[in-house]
């Protein structure tokens, strides 16, 4: 018989995780106190409604005419 102790897993080393780089602190969120019926919205103007701005020719409203006719209409 032999003083030595039997293998096991005591005697595996253990792999040491590598060492990760410090991680950047989030920053944090910033509260803004402005009021939001301050600020104009995308449904307060005529673009927000799907309106195209008005070029003022007759040939732009024919197109906006035709694009926008029902299909009964044809």
């Amino acid at each position: 018989m032999s003083a030595a102790p039997a293998p096991g897993p005591r005697d595996v080393k253990q792999q040491q995780p590598q060492a990760q780089p410090p991680e950047e602190p989030k920053p944090k969120p910033v509260l803004i106190f402005d009021d939001p019926l301050d600020q104009q919205s995308a449904d307060d103007t005529d673009r927000g409604w799907g309106e195209r701005p008005s070029a003022g020719s007759g040939a732009a409203d024919l197109a906006r005419f035709l694009d926008e006719k029902p299909p009964h209409h044809i």
